[in-house]
């Protein structure tokens, strides 16, 4: 469904900026080039703001702020509760401004205004959670009574550099905040070129709640420039990244020379099986939901779906008949449901795969710019069915509102079907099978896996991939491991027999 064209107008929020600027050491500074790039607006592709455009020199300057702000700083030698006390007047502060930041986000990204506040809210959670997790932690201690006593010391790393999205920005970038501040490190973010706006808006928030000045610095930029002077920075110890697969590999190889801790949560083409014994309504629903939210634009959205034969025309006529029916329109519109995606390149590269799906497969809803909305990057909740295993369409990530319905006969058959892409991040299953859910669920090639359920997650879970969707795993306590040295302390605690060489007889 469109909304009429007359409710297409585009729509600005209040005290939008024009310039962005980088945030290093406490001050908002231009490149030291000058040098500047435009961001466009979602809905109508035209220019709204200049950003400053990050160049190697002005990382060196974030860096050496960073660095600075951890060697002589209080930063890294506070107590765990008082960065935490800091962290949740940051959640306060986010909450609080909850609906200024989904409006922003949702102009900047083409989110829909709903699912940007859930976003913004999810932001806030994040601080919390970290900031009670790392006084709640416990550190390992082994005791030989009498003779040893073995524990571990938990420390800070250093700079740690932060790549983000632009699907989700500002709740992304709180994920990787979160704990690299919770565990005394300093950071420079560098955030998604296309959507720079929610990012601005850290460095008032963390002076409202008292971060020191330097511990958070800001670098906008194209990812070849800021962010590979970024990964290739000798004085930055470890990047996290979110992102395409492609761009992880060449961050990896750019990484090794110096060995940095990588942790990337990359690209996905997530399988959602559903078997014929499943509660087919409750399946089109979550599948509906877990390709077309966020514009389809999420990392573990199930955009490949596999049916089983004996229910596979009634599962695809009812999402076909479902999917026509999701509400595009403008983001602002509070009953959107699937806004503008994020740039007309991207924009352009989706309908290229809508194309290729053509005369690869069965298009039975959607497949172009939906009626009434004439310009903005906006396309209309697409679906493939009869999709084969080898089509471009099954195999590669398109990152949109674009879906795959595949249908098959056996367990073995879903199987092979599931795992055999390049990508490994997510996957859903649907059956009323106890035994054939948890074996599923344990031989499919996926970092995690959803049961009769939609993409809900406990903060406390790991998160990340196998295959192509990544390289190691954030979340709770491993979030805690990435970003702090764990170092082992042996104390002797009675005499012992100690070998010795150098005192035989000559």
């Amino acid at each position: 469904m469109t909304p009429p064209l007359t409710d297409a107008r585009p729509h600005v929020p209040a005290d939008l900026p024009d310039h962005l600027r980088h945030h290093i050491g406490g001050e908002d500074v231009d490149s030291l080039d000058g040098s500047t790039f435009e961001v466009l607006d979602p809905t109508t592709d035209q220019p709204y703001l200049r950003t400053a455009a990050g160049k190697a020199a002005d990382v060196d300057r974030a860096v050496a702020a960073a660095r600075r702000a951890f060697d002589e700083g209080p930063w890294s030698r506070m107590l765990a509760r008082e960065r935490s006390r800091v962290l949740h007047r940051v959640a306060d502060l986010v909450e609080s401004r909850d609906a200024r930041l989904a409006e922003l986000e949702s102009f900047d990204s083409g989110l829909p205004i709903t699912q940007a506040l859930g976003q913004a809210r999810r932001a806030a959670e994040n601080f919390r959670f970290f900031a009670d997790l790392v006084v709640a932690q416990s550190d390992d201690a082994f005791k030989v009574p009498g003779r040893q006593l073995n524990y571990v010391n938990r420390k800070p790393i250093g700079v740690a550099g932060l790549i983000t999205p632009w699907n989700t920005p500002f709740m992304l970038e709180s994920w990787k905040l979160g704990p690299a501040l919770a565990t005394g490190n300093t950071v420079v973010l560098k955030p998604a070129e296309f959507t720079p706006l929610s990012a601005s808006l850290w460095a008032g928030i963390f002076a409202e709640a008292g971060l020191p000045q330097g511990v958070f610095n800001l670098v906008h930029g194209l990812g070849e420039e800021a962010g590979d002077a970024l990964v290739r920075h000798p004085g930055v110890p470890l990047i996290s990244f979110t992102g395409e697969s492609s761009t992880g590999q060449v961050i990896f190889a750019n990484a090794a020379p110096h060995l940095k801790g990588l942790s990337m949560e990359l690209g996905g083409k997530s399988p959602a099986v559903v078997f014929a014994d499943a509660d087919l309504a409750a399946a089109v629903d979550a599948t509906i939901f877990g390709v077309f939210s966020l514009n389809g634009e999420r990392c573990t959205a199930g955009s490949r779906i596999l049916v089983e034969r004996s229910v596979y025309d009634e599962f695809v006529e009812r999402f076909a008949a479902q999917a026509a029916r999701v509400v595009v329109g403008p983001p602002h519109e509070r009953a959107t449901e699937v806004g503008a995606l994020v740039h007309p390149e991207h924009y352009a590269k989706v309908m290229r795969y809508i194309e290729i799906g053509r005369s690869e497969a069965r298009l039975v809803a959607g497949g172009g710019r939906p009626d009434g909305l004439p310009t903005g990057s906006y396309v209309s909740p697409t679906v493939f069915v009869d999709v084969p295993p080898d089509a471009r369409i099954f195999q590669e990530e398109i990152f949109g509102p674009v879906v795959a319905i595949t249908p098959f006969d056996t367990d073995e058959e879903a199987l092979a079907l599931a795992n055999g892409v390049r990508y490994g991040l997510a996957a859903y299953v649907w059956t009323n099978d106890l035994r054939r859910a948890h074996t599923f669920s344990q031989a499919v090639e996926a970092g995690m896996v959803w049961l009769n359920s939609n993409n809900v997650r406990d903060l406390r879970t790991p998160f990340g991939g196998v295959k192509a969707s990544g390289l190691g795993q954030e979340g709770g306590y491993r979030s805690i491991d990435f970003y702090t040295h764990q170092q082992a302390v042996h104390v002797t605690l009675a005499p012992g027999h100690q070998p010795t060489f150098g005192k035989g007889a000559r």
